[in-house]
């Protein structure tokens, strides 16, 4: 948090539209990738300059560009130059610290979202932003780093399977946010199974640590709720949206994906209630814990209590106590104080206290 507040306050002082790169620092090459694609054919290929896609914009086929890596501001303000892009624009693509939205320019739609997935080697979960621009025949998308989880819609482009070869740049855009948000169900399926363990552990034994794994598990279920909570307007916006760049084709398609998109959230809301009930369950279970202790010290306390109380009495250096002179006085107090404690004990038994 530390550092992302001294990114961010270094547009504080900028005028509105200022590009500046808030987010991971890396010296990886810019990624330009392309699918240029139209119901009889398509052209895929890696380019090496963002010069080269700028004939694409006004082809009649579906082009969708694919840039991974924000850091290299060359690359937008030649975009920015040639596509029309509005500088406000330009700077919230660099800024990968957006909430998801949706905003019509008329000319293109600009969308921000956040992708979920879960590193292999961690047990938390990263949010990524990916910007769209989906203008009358291109996508622009705009990923922070390589990788995504869009492979599936790269096959079904090269076979040609599905509608997607036959629809717009709308339809395009929504298979893009069909594959995040169906992402986010396995990131939810394997979420809910640890907290599914999570929650047989603590019912079975109280482990040490188990406090700050639940919170740990709860923090991530805010992150989650704070990324996809907007997504539902996003989807909610493009189908209100009215502009001539989605097409009624993709309406319907649209609904399907704000249903998701609930079912997604109500699933979160199940997840944070079942983390809350958790966190309360962890208290209770200490607690019950520290008073069936409490109880066995208190148990053994009301036993000793009388033997101490006896022992005392013969403590004192009094000369007229007859039982100091009794030749089995002291195996007579010994016996009486061991019967003593065998009678409670079997009292607190009776009484089910132990």
């Amino acid at each position: 948090m530390i550092a992302f507040i001294k990114d961010l306050s270094q547009t504080l002082k900028q005028p509105p539209g200022t590009v500046v790169h808030i987010g991971d620092k890396t010296n990886v090459p810019v990624k330009i990738t392309v699918f240029d694609y139209d119901a009889g054919g398509l052209e895929e290929q890696e380019l090496s300059s963002i010069e080269a896609c700028f004939e694409l914009r006004d082809k009649p086929s579906v082009s969708w560009i694919n840039i991974d890596g924000l850091h290299d501001l060359r690359v937008f303000e030649k975009m920015h130059a040639h596509f029309g892009i509005h500088p406000l624009v330009g700077e919230d693509i660099v800024n990968t610290e957006q909430r998801p939205k949706i905003e019509d320019y008329g000319d293109y739609l600009f969308i921000v979202v956040k992708m979920m997935y879960r590193p292999p080697d961690s047990e938390d979960i990263v949010a990524e932003q990916v910007s769209l621009l989906v203008g009358k025949n291109y996508v622009l998308s705009f990923q922070e780093r390589p990788g995504d989880v869009f492979d599936e819609i790269r096959s079904r482009i090269r076979q040609g399977k599905g509608r997607i070869r036959q629809l717009g740049p709308d339809y395009l855009a929504y298979c893009l946010l069909d594959a995040i948000v169906d992402n986010c169900f396995s990131v939810l399926e394997w979420f809910s199974d640890r907290v599914e363990d999570l929650e047989a552990r603590l019912l079975q034994e109280v482990e040490p640590g188990m406090a700050q794994e639940i919170h740990r598990w709860k923090r991530n279920t805010v992150l989650l709720r704070k990324q996809i909570w907007p997504l539902r307007e996003v989807v909610s916006g493009m189908q209100r949206s009215g502009s001539k760049l989605i097409q009624k084709s993709t309406d319907i398609f649209l609904r399907d994906l704000y249903d998701h998109t609930i079912q997604i959230i109500d699933t979160i809301e199940s997840i944070r209630d079942i983390l809350g009930g958790l966190h309360d369950v962890h208290l209770t279970v200490v607690s019950n814990r520290m008073n069936e202790i409490m109880k066995v010290l208190t148990i053994f306390a009301s036993i000793f209590i009388p033997l101490t109380f006896i022992a005392g009495i013969y403590g004192m250096n009094f000369q007229n106590m007859p039982e100091l002179q009794w030749r089995y006085g002291y195996f007579a107090v010994l016996a009486f104080m061991f019967l003593l404690g065998i009678s409670l004990l079997s009292y607190f038994k009776r009484k089910n206290w132990l």
